[in-house]
């Protein structure tokens, strides 16, 4: 996992607050790094115990939690934070099947981002989650949508890059008009494939994969329009 800091920011005063929890120190090194570099306080905690202490000396807009740590893991964690606080938690874990992925959400994690993760990504879910937990659903009500360098007008249905208009089919118009409807959330595939579709109908998935063919830099690894298998896809949003 190569993290790129990119054009560094100096994080101000106001800036969000991050809490990293990872036992390993490299990855607690290039997150603090990286995610420096991008404008956000960050802390950090190699273990559940030094993020207690942390967590009782200061306040956090986010935590960011590793599952598999020696001794208390992330899931206890996250569900012993949860039962004293509303702070968003985005939990990252070697783990990627779904039962696994069921586990953290279920312990009041917000989202969850398997490793090894593109850097972009990261920043998209904690981007996201942020402006999810202060904007009230504001996001949801605004006009257009923005994800990596695309505009999608709700009420016109025109997504755009710049000035140019990308052509868009009925089908992949609606399907981004009902993601765009909830950024960042995931939406089932049964609500994207309509009342009338038949059980096993993958129309849906062939639409998602014409549409990632217009907006992805790769759509072999998408970062935009992403899969949550078993369940459906959700658009990440970076407004």
């Amino acid at each position: 996992m190569a993290l790129d800091s990119g054009t560094a920011k100096s994080p101000s005063d106001d800036a969000a607050h991050l809490l990293v929890v990872d036992d390993d120190a490299r990855i607690r090194t290039l997150l603090h790094r990286f995610l420096s570099g991008k404008g956000y306080r960050v802390t950090v905690a190699s273990d559940a115990a030094e993020a207690r202490q942390k967590l009782d000396a200061l306040a956090f807009d986010l935590l960011v939690l590793d599952v598999m740590m020696p001794g208390e893991n992330g899931l206890d964690l996250a569900r012993a934070i949860r039962a004293r606080s509303s702070v968003p938690i985005l939990m990252l874990t070697a783990r990627s099947d779904a039962e696994d992925r069921i586990a953290g959400l279920e312990t009041g994690a917000d989202d969850y981002l398997p490793k090894p993760f593109d850097p972009r990504e990261l920043l998209l879910r904690v981007g996201g989650i942020l402006r999810r937990a202060g904007a009230s659903g504001a996001s949801a009500s605004a006009p257009e949508v923005r994800f990596g360098g695309y505009a999608f007008h709700r009420g016109r249905g025109e997504l755009k890059r710049g000035d140019e208009v990308i052509r868009l089919t009925d089908r992949e118009r609606d399907l981004l008009a009902a993601l765009a409807e909830r950024p960042g959330q995931t939406v089932p595939r049964s609500a994207l494939a309509g009342d009338d579709a038949a059980p096993g109908d993958r129309a849906v998935d062939v639409v998602v994969t014409r549409l990632r063919r217009k907006i992805e830099v790769d759509p072999t690894a998408p970062i935009l329009l992403q899969t949550v298998r078993g369940f459906g896809y959700r658009l990440l949003t970076d407004e």
